[in-house]
Protein backbone atom coordinates (compact mmCIF):
# COMPACT_ATOMS: atom_id res chain seq x y z
CA UNK A 1 0.00 0.00 0.00
CA UNK A 2 1.56 2.69 -1.04
CA UNK A 3 0.33 6.33 0.68
CA UNK A 4 1.36 9.66 -0.47
CA UNK A 5 1.32 11.97 2.09
CA UNK A 6 1.44 15.39 1.30
CA UNK A 7 3.12 18.50 2.86
CA UNK A 8 1.92 22.06 2.77
CA UNK A 9 3.43 25.33 3.60
CA UNK A 10 2.43 24.66 7.91
CA UNK A 11 1.93 21.13 8.04
CA UNK A 12 3.07 19.89 10.84
CA UNK A 13 1.76 16.55 11.39
CA UNK A 14 3.11 14.46 8.39
CA UNK A 15 5.86 12.90 10.53
CA UNK A 16 3.80 11.50 12.75
CA UNK A 17 0.78 10.23 9.69
CA UNK A 18 4.50 8.78 8.20
CA UNK A 19 5.23 6.82 10.85
CA UNK A 20 1.39 5.32 11.68
CA UNK A 21 1.59 4.18 8.09
CA UNK A 22 5.10 2.84 7.82
CA UNK A 23 4.45 1.02 11.61
CA UNK A 24 1.51 -0.83 10.35
CA UNK A 25 3.49 -2.11 7.26
CA UNK A 26 2.67 0.58 4.26
CA UNK A 27 4.85 2.26 2.39
CA UNK A 28 4.69 6.07 2.81
CA UNK A 29 6.34 8.91 1.05
CA UNK A 30 5.79 12.85 0.88
CA UNK A 31 4.97 15.03 -1.39
CA UNK A 32 5.15 18.39 -1.82
CA UNK A 33 1.65 20.79 -2.24
CA UNK A 34 3.87 22.02 -5.79
CA UNK A 35 3.78 18.33 -6.64
CA UNK A 36 1.50 17.78 -9.69
CA UNK A 37 1.69 13.82 -9.77
CA UNK A 38 0.79 11.13 -6.95
CA UNK A 39 3.61 8.98 -8.10
CA UNK A 40 1.14 5.85 -8.32
CA UNK A 41 -0.54 6.09 -4.97
CA UNK A 42 -2.70 3.63 -3.58
CA UNK A 43 -3.96 6.02 -0.33
CA UNK A 44 -3.50 9.59 -0.05
CA UNK A 45 -3.34 11.18 3.33
CA UNK A 46 -3.62 15.75 3.70
CA UNK A 47 -2.43 15.48 7.28
CA UNK A 48 -3.40 18.34 10.54
CA UNK A 49 -1.38 21.52 10.88
CA UNK A 50 -2.00 24.80 9.66
CA UNK A 51 -1.97 25.15 5.88
CA UNK A 52 -0.73 28.39 4.37
CA UNK A 53 -1.33 29.77 8.14
CA UNK A 54 -4.66 29.39 7.91
CA UNK A 55 -4.84 32.55 6.33
CA UNK A 56 -8.65 33.78 4.61
CA UNK A 57 -10.03 30.61 5.98
CA UNK A 58 -8.42 26.85 7.34
CA UNK A 59 -7.62 25.27 3.94
CA UNK A 60 -9.05 27.90 1.59
CA UNK A 61 -5.97 28.64 0.02
CA UNK A 62 -4.43 24.83 -0.13
CA UNK A 63 -7.14 24.41 -1.99
CA UNK A 64 -5.78 25.56 -4.94
CA UNK A 65 -2.28 24.02 -4.71
CA UNK A 66 -1.28 22.40 -7.67
CA UNK A 67 -1.31 18.60 -6.48
CA UNK A 68 -4.90 19.55 -5.77
CA UNK A 69 -6.23 18.15 -8.79
CA UNK A 70 -4.54 14.87 -8.80
CA UNK A 71 -5.81 14.36 -5.48
CA UNK A 72 -9.61 15.15 -6.62
CA UNK A 73 -8.68 12.57 -9.75
CA UNK A 74 -7.78 9.79 -7.41
CA UNK A 75 -10.84 10.40 -5.40
CA UNK A 76 -12.83 10.37 -8.73
CA UNK A 77 -11.24 6.99 -9.28
CA UNK A 78 -12.56 5.14 -6.29
CA UNK A 79 -9.33 5.20 -4.18
CA UNK A 80 -8.89 6.01 -0.25
CA UNK A 81 -8.14 9.96 0.62
CA UNK A 82 -7.97 10.91 4.00
CA UNK A 83 -7.59 14.88 5.68
CA UNK A 84 -7.40 14.70 9.52
CA UNK A 85 -7.61 18.54 10.64
CA UNK A 86 -6.30 20.65 8.67
CA UNK A 87 -6.90 18.21 6.19
CA UNK A 88 -10.23 17.59 6.78
CA UNK A 89 -10.67 21.24 6.16
CA UNK A 90 -8.57 21.10 2.67
CA UNK A 91 -11.20 18.49 1.46
CA UNK A 92 -14.77 20.44 2.55
CA UNK A 93 -12.81 23.59 1.30
CA UNK A 94 -11.65 21.67 -2.33
CA UNK A 95 -15.59 20.07 -2.20
CA UNK A 96 -14.30 16.54 -1.94
CA UNK A 97 -16.64 16.21 1.57
CA UNK A 98 -19.76 18.66 2.14
CA UNK A 99 -19.99 21.65 4.87
CA UNK A 100 -17.29 23.30 5.87
CA UNK A 101 -15.42 23.77 9.30
CA UNK A 102 -16.00 27.21 11.10
CA UNK A 103 -14.64 28.79 14.00
CA UNK A 104 -14.70 26.97 17.39
CA UNK A 105 -18.03 28.00 19.03
CA UNK A 106 -15.80 29.62 22.14
CA UNK A 107 -13.63 31.07 19.69
CA UNK A 108 -10.75 29.47 21.35
CA UNK A 109 -7.90 26.98 19.92
CA UNK A 110 -8.83 23.60 21.55
CA UNK A 111 -6.31 20.86 22.45
CA UNK A 112 -7.56 17.60 24.34
CA UNK A 113 -8.83 14.44 24.47
CA UNK A 114 -12.55 13.52 22.95
CA UNK A 115 -14.84 10.86 23.05
CA UNK A 116 -15.98 9.82 19.70
CA UNK A 117 -17.89 6.78 18.37
CA UNK A 118 -17.56 4.77 14.80
CA UNK A 119 -20.63 5.34 13.03
CA UNK A 120 -19.16 3.31 10.03
CA UNK A 121 -16.87 0.86 9.60
CA UNK A 122 -17.32 0.30 5.61
CA UNK A 123 -14.49 2.75 4.91
CA UNK A 124 -11.08 2.03 4.25
CA UNK A 125 -9.58 3.64 7.55
CA UNK A 126 -12.19 2.24 9.79
CA UNK A 127 -12.55 -1.54 9.08
CA UNK A 128 -10.82 -2.32 12.03
CA UNK A 129 -13.65 -1.16 14.25
CA UNK A 130 -16.63 -2.21 15.51
CA UNK A 131 -19.85 -0.09 14.64
CA UNK A 132 -20.36 1.88 17.67
CA UNK A 133 -16.85 1.67 19.81
CA UNK A 134 -16.58 4.54 21.31
CA UNK A 135 -13.22 6.04 21.58
CA UNK A 136 -10.79 8.27 23.47
CA UNK A 137 -8.20 10.36 21.10
CA UNK A 138 -7.12 13.90 20.97
CA UNK A 139 -7.97 17.25 19.11
CA UNK A 140 -6.05 20.50 18.75
CA UNK A 141 -8.01 22.84 16.57
CA UNK A 142 -9.19 26.00 16.42
CA UNK A 143 -11.70 25.92 13.20
CA UNK A 144 -13.46 22.43 14.17
CA UNK A 145 -16.62 23.46 14.17
CA UNK A 146 -18.79 20.99 11.37
CA UNK A 147 -21.33 23.05 9.44
CA UNK A 148 -23.32 22.46 6.44
CA UNK A 149 -26.59 23.50 5.46
CA UNK A 150 -30.09 21.80 6.98
CA UNK A 151 -30.51 20.07 4.13
CA UNK A 152 -26.80 18.89 3.24
CA UNK A 153 -27.13 17.51 7.39
CA UNK A 154 -30.27 15.69 6.75
CA UNK A 155 -28.57 13.78 3.36
CA UNK A 156 -25.18 12.93 5.53
CA UNK A 157 -27.64 11.34 7.58
CA UNK A 158 -29.70 9.49 5.51
CA UNK A 159 -26.63 8.39 3.62
CA UNK A 160 -25.19 7.29 6.54
CA UNK A 161 -21.98 9.63 5.67
CA UNK A 162 -21.24 10.40 9.63
CA UNK A 163 -18.49 8.31 10.26
CA UNK A 164 -17.23 9.50 13.46
CA UNK A 165 -19.57 11.28 15.95
CA UNK A 166 -18.47 13.26 19.61
CA UNK A 167 -20.30 12.01 22.77
CA UNK A 168 -20.36 12.69 26.21
CA UNK A 169 -17.18 11.74 28.27
CA UNK A 170 -18.16 9.97 31.73
CA UNK A 171 -16.97 12.34 35.01
CA UNK A 172 -15.34 14.56 33.16
CA UNK A 173 -16.32 18.66 33.68
CA UNK A 174 -16.34 19.76 29.69
CA UNK A 175 -19.03 19.33 26.90
CA UNK A 176 -18.35 16.29 24.93
CA UNK A 177 -18.91 18.28 21.56
CA UNK A 178 -16.07 20.72 22.00
CA UNK A 179 -16.19 23.25 19.49
CA UNK A 180 -20.03 23.15 18.70
CA UNK A 181 -20.34 20.63 15.86
CA UNK A 182 -23.89 20.60 14.36
CA UNK A 183 -25.04 16.86 14.78
CA UNK A 184 -21.85 16.47 16.65
CA UNK A 185 -20.23 15.84 13.77
CA UNK A 186 -16.92 14.74 14.34
CA UNK A 187 -15.75 12.95 10.43
CA UNK A 188 -17.58 12.64 7.26
CA UNK A 189 -17.34 10.35 4.32
CA UNK A 190 -18.14 11.27 0.34
CA UNK A 191 -21.12 9.37 -0.98
CA UNK A 192 -18.82 6.34 -1.95
CA UNK A 193 -17.42 5.66 1.47
CA UNK A 194 -13.56 6.56 -0.30
CA UNK A 195 -12.66 9.57 0.89
CA UNK A 196 -13.12 10.84 4.72
CA UNK A 197 -12.31 13.91 6.97
CA UNK A 198 -11.88 13.92 10.49
CA UNK A 199 -11.06 16.57 13.37
CA UNK A 200 -9.35 14.29 16.23
CA UNK A 201 -5.99 12.98 15.40
CA UNK A 202 -5.28 8.77 15.41
CA UNK A 203 -1.79 9.53 14.31
CA UNK A 204 -1.29 10.56 17.75
CA UNK A 205 -2.49 7.96 19.41
CA UNK A 206 -0.58 5.20 17.06
CA UNK A 207 1.89 3.68 19.25
CA UNK A 208 2.02 2.17 22.78
CA UNK A 209 4.72 4.75 23.90
CA UNK A 210 2.22 7.21 23.54
CA UNK A 211 0.22 5.73 26.41
CA UNK A 212 -2.44 4.72 23.54
CA UNK A 213 -2.79 2.95 20.10
CA UNK A 214 -6.74 3.74 19.74
CA UNK A 215 -5.64 5.25 16.49
CA UNK A 216 -3.77 3.03 14.99
CA UNK A 217 -6.78 0.90 13.05
CA UNK A 218 -7.52 3.96 11.37
CA UNK A 219 -3.64 3.06 9.75
CA UNK A 220 -3.84 -1.09 9.69
CA UNK A 221 -7.65 -0.31 8.24
CA UNK A 222 -5.71 1.66 5.46
CA UNK A 223 -3.05 -0.44 5.16
CA UNK A 224 -4.93 -4.05 4.78
CA UNK A 225 -7.98 -2.52 2.63
CA UNK A 226 -8.83 -4.31 -0.64
CA UNK A 227 -10.51 -1.90 -3.34
CA UNK A 228 -13.57 -4.15 -4.03
CA UNK A 229 -13.91 -5.68 -7.20
CA UNK A 230 -16.22 -3.89 -9.83
CA UNK A 231 -18.92 -6.41 -10.93
CA UNK A 232 -19.89 -6.79 -14.63
CA UNK A 233 -23.10 -6.71 -15.57
CA UNK A 234 -22.64 -8.11 -18.81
Amino acid sequence: MRVAILRFPGSNCEPDAYRAVAREGGTPYYLFHRDTDLQDADAVILPGGFSYGDYLRAGAIARFSPIMPAVERHAADGKPVLGICNGFQILCESGLLPGALERNAGLKYLSRPVDVRIERVDTPFTAHYRKGDVIRIPIGHGDGRFTAAPETLAELEQQGQVVLRYVERPKVDAPGNPNGALNDIAGIANRDGNVVGMMPHPERLADPLLGSEVGRRFFSSLVQWKRPALVSHA
